[in-house]
């Protein structure tokens, strides 16, 4: 196991720590989400009820994209001095890398998440999320997140060797995280309207999705690093 969580540590450590000196990727994805909440509370009377019925699916687009400038300059940093390369050919198991990326890159955004959320309830005057159900609410969000990142982690090393790759991730990854977001969307939506007892099902495809494409991107990182 020493072969999978040593590496896997050891790439987690390094990303945080550059993250930490350079501060420019978490930065980006927190006026990202900062920029989508000004717009939406500008664009929309924050005390409508329709707009209400709005916020779990704002909750998940600023995820969304956000995620997306995290993920695009996961591996794009790495082929600076080809450090991808020097990855690629380093007596560790390929399994670890993705393991440690993945990590990193859920890091970033769940703390994306834990800024823009509160931000965008107080600019709502969102009452909805009670103590009873901040529990729930915090498990959707991470099961969500989870598997957006599990799959974008697998197709950012993929399209990390294309020319285009900041065009080609969202191409790639939309279509296939679309199951995952629809069913936080929905559970989050539930939530609110109905309680923690209409969210089951959504919970349980949520978990499905994200073993699936966990396992998936340690089975294939290997062969995705070498296309």
């Amino acid at each position: 196991m020493n072969t999978l969580f040593r590496p896997a540590l050891a790439v987690f450590q390094k990303d945080l720590m550059t993250e930490l000196k350079s501060k420019q990727m978490v930065t980006t994805m927190l006026i990202f989400a900062g920029l989508v909440i000004v717009t939406f509370s500008f664009a929309f009377d924050p005390t409508s009820e329709a707009v209400r019925v709005l916020i779990p699916g704002m909750i998940w687009v600023i995820t969304i994209f956000s995620g997306i400038l995290g993920l695009n300059r996961s591996f794009l940093s790495e082929k600076q001095n080809d450090q991808l390369h020097g990855m690629m050919t380093a007596p560790v198991d390929p399994s670890g890398i993705f393991l440690g990326k993945f990590l990193a890159n859920l890091c970033f955004v769940l703390i994306v998440q834990g800024f823009s959320i509160p931000v965008l309830f107080l600019l709502f005057d969102y009452s909805e999320l009670t103590l009873a159900t901040s529990g729930w609410f915090i498990l959707i969000v991470f099961l969500g997140t989870f598997g957006f990142i599990a799959a974008g982690t697998l197709l950012a090393a993929l399209s990390s060797h294309s020319k285009s790759s900041e065009m080609l991730l969202p191409v790639l990854l939309f279509p296939l995280v679309m199951p995952v977001l629809i069913a936080a969307v929905q559970a989050t939506s539930l939530l609110f309207s109905e309680g923690p007892a209409a969210i089951m099902s959504w919970l349980q495809l949520m978990t499905v999705y994200n073993v699936i494409f966990f396992f998936a991107g340690f089975l294939l990182f290997d062969y995705v690093l070498e296309v």
